[in-house]
């Protein structure tokens, strides 16, 4: 048996990048340990298990994260990598049951391969005890296709090759799926034999006792070929939800990964609809594919037994199966061209039903019911054209192979009959003639629901590698910044920026910006609507490029800082946040498995929703978003605020962030965000003149360019636009 490989770290901090070598040698790449240090951010403190997986999922694995206990940990995908006394990475990759209990097989890059008892790594491994189980953290890895490929190698994401990289992590389970096949199929080979021996001995002699006998030798080898087809059906699911899985996951991961344009043009019908493909191609790959391998196998053999046989009858069957597959096939371009039209129906029927059902309170309070549901029933009528389209080409498709299948077997029945007349071949000969005749027609059926699925899978691939062949927010192969400057080298700087959200002919969102952010300072814009005010703070999130001119950090251009890690430095409250349908808790720390309890009840208390929470029967552990408890706007602005706070970022955007609130809530959030405001830099989009007006500075934005730029009382003395803007609001009066 091969050896499980192992490196040892050259000091303590290296555990990580070593344990991650272990695994990618161990799926056939080699890595330098310095090329996996550089990807993991080592630092003296070693390396985080978030860290291990960004480097896992840039060399090409897809990785998974989780807290479990033992028994799950024995059901497994190995090797995968644990966390290791609360300070160490090791990496199991066997765990063995027997008498004596589980042995958990282990390479730790500090030691090297050892072996331990259940409570011997129990004790190492676990860390924290839930409901009385013991559960500590792994860190799941599979290859995708992308490990696979050779640096620089431009993969082809619509290609069938690219596919079979999914199952190549599966060889073991393939192969054992081959030993069924050819089990299964040697069996069968003995049937048609056993049926000739009946009629030619049994009845020619009447021997019933041979008749039993050998249909006794049929009962068992029924019940035998039964045993390896539901070994093989197990098989075959294990790996097709693997595949399945692997394939919606990298599709997932690789929108992640696309830059927010991106889905300012994609509707969630066409996204949906995609992910649909993924399984048309699932069931090609595990299905289709691998059933269809062996069909031509049996095709050979039993091809060689009619032979045997008569050759006349086997020639004929050629020819009419050559006839039947290219009726087949000329249906093959009209069949793509009605798929295309079934995708794009199909897409807009998702997208229809998304609205109508989250539209719902609008469609009523507008009194649309009438016109959404025929909106609704127009799709339907275009779904039935494309399915009456669909249903002739079957129809015609149909009746031409029916009739040339027919044709071929009545013919090969004649040749058989006759031959038996003239002596040439046994009634038990034909018998069994017939039945081979049967198990041959068995993979020419296959073959046509192959080449059909293979259509298929080909159509859902050129639509998938639309999305995949697109490219990434920030290439796995480009060197982006991941630290922030030095403390008092934070000011951000944007110099003559412009900005259209279409063609170099549409009307320019923002003008010739010229403007400094500075750090640890409050900013607030403010512009009437359409002003540019949030694509703005689009542009500092790094949502869009700038069409013209810079935006700085510090003396660094933006560009060259990981916008990813941009991010995670960022708090933001948008106009449109989203609320999950999850726990107010995980709607608080949505980045963290485990919320910190401490930081969570801050940040509600800083949001002032706290009293609202632990008012609720099942307090942080409510379930809110779509398929939860309802929100107000201003409770939905709150927990968005919390979330922001449970941060505790450098950098704070928020973009008309209580504007849903009534005047005491807004009060007291405000009192508690200028105490957390300290030491930290913000942005705040705002109309409210409470919320803006102890910025440190006040930009004021109309029609794209900047007009006036100066603290609240600067302004208001100006009487400029700034004074137009707020001059109604209470505080100034008229």
């Amino acid at each position: 048996m091969k050896r499980f490989p192992h490196y040892k770290q050259p000091d303590a901090m290296d555990c990580g990048p070593t344990a991650l070598r272990i695994v990618a040698k161990y799926y056939g790449k080699h890595y330098n340990l310095h090329v996996l240090r550089e990807l993991t951010y080592k630092s003296r403190e070693g390396v985080s298990l978030l860290s291990l997986s960004d480097a896992a999922e840039k060399i090409g694995f897809r990785t998974q994260g989780v807290r479990l206990g033992f028994e799950q940990l024995e059901e497994a995908t190995f090797p995968c990598i644990l966390h290791w006394n609360q300070n160490h990475f090791v990496v199991v990759y066997k765990i063995r049951s027997n008498r004596s209990g589980a042995v958990v097989f282990i390479s730790d890059p500090a030691v090297g391969l050892l072996q331990y008892s259940k409570d011997e790594f129990l004790r190492c491994w676990a860390s924290t005890k839930e409901d009385g189980e013991q559960k500590g953290i792994a860190l799941f890895m599979e290859p995708t296709p992308d490990f696979y490929s050779e640096k620089g190698e431009k993969v082809n994401k619509a290609g069938f090759r690219y596919l079979l990289k999914y199952i190549k992590p599966y060889r073991r389970l393939i192969l054992q799926l081959i030993l069924g096949f050819l089990t299964g199929s040697l069996l069968s080979l003995i049937l048609p034999f056993l049926t000739q021996a009946i009629v030619d001995v049994g009845i020619a002699t009447n021997n019933l006792n041979f008749i039993v006998l050998v249909l006794v030798a049929q009962l068992v080898l029924t019940i035998s070929q039964t045993a390896v087809g539901f070994v093989r059906s197990w098989i075959m699911l294990h790996v097709s939800v693997r595949v399945g899985i692997s394939l919606i996951s990298d599709f997932l991961i690789k929108l992640m990964k696309l830059p927010i344009r991106f889905f300012d043009t994609k509707m969630i019908g066409d996204l949906r609809q995609r992910i649909d493909d993924n399984q048309r191609i699932q069931s090609f790959l595990t299905g289709n594919l691998i059933s269809m391998s062996f069909g031509v196998f049996m095709f050979i053999i039993y091809s060689f037994i009619m032979a045997y046989y008569d050759l006349r009858i086997l020639l004929v069957f050629y020819a009419g199966s050559i006839l039947y597959v290219t009726w087949i096939l000329l249906f093959l371009k009209r069949r793509k061209e009605i798929d295309y039209k079934r995708f794009a129906v199909s897409a807009d029927n998702q997208s229809n039903i998304y609205q109508l059902i989250t539209g719902m309170q609008e469609i009523k309070l507008n009194s649309c019911e009438k016109q959404k549901r025929w909106e609704w029933e127009r799709i339907q009528t275009s779904m039935f054209r494309v399915s009456i389209k669909g249903l002739m080409l079957q129809q015609n498709q149909q009746a031409g192979s029916v009739f040339i299948n027919q044709a071929k077997n009545i013919l090969i029945s004649f040749i058989s009959a006759k031959a038996v007349i003239e002596g040439d071949l046994t009634l038990g000969m034909m018998v069994a003639v017939q039945y081979i005749i049967g198990q041959l027609n068995s993979p020419i059926n296959e073959f046509i629901g192959f080449i059909q699925t293979a259509q298929d899978a080909k159509i859902s691939l050129e639509r998938l590698g639309e999305i995949h062949e697109r490219e990434e927010e920030e290439p796995a192969d480009m060197q982006k910044i991941e630290e922030l400057p030095v403390q008092s080298q934070r000011t951000l700087k944007i110099e003559n920026l412009s900005f259209h959200y279409e063609g170099p002919r549409s009307p320019r969102v923002l003008k010739d910006i010229n403007l400094t952010i500075p750090e640890n300072k409050i900013t607030a814009i403010v512009g009437a609507s359409g002003s540019g005010k949030t694509t703005l703070l689009k542009l500092l999130l790094g949502f869009y490029p700038p069409n013209e001119g810079k935006i700085s950090l510090g003396d660094i251009e933006f560009q060259q800082f990981s916008m990813d890690m941009w991010r995670k430095k960022c708090g933001t409250v948008m106009q449109d946040g989203y609320i999950f349908s999850d726990t107010i808790a995980n709607n608080i720390a949505v980045a963290d498995d485990i919320p910190d309890k401490d930081r969570l009840f801050h940040s509600v208390t800083t949001a002032n929703i706290r009293e609202y929470i632990e008012g609720l029967p099942l307090r942080y552990n409510t379930k809110i978003g779509q398929e939860g408890v309802g929100l107000s706007q201003g409770q939905k602005q709150r927990i968005l605020i919390a979330r922001a706070v449970y941060k505790n970022p450098e950098f704070l955007f928020f973009d008309e962030a209580t504007n849903a609130l009534d005047a005491n809530n807004e009060k007291e959030i405000m009192s508690n965000l200028d105490e957390f405001f300290q030491g930290k830099t913000v942005v705040t989009v705002a109309h409210r003149l409470s919320t803006v007006k102890n910025a440190d500075q006040i930009i004021v934005l109309d029609k794209g360019e900047i007009t006036e730029i100066g603290t609240h009382s600067e302004l208001v003395d100006r009487k400029g636009t700034y004074y137009n803007l707020v001059k109604n609001q209470l505080e100034l009066g008229s």
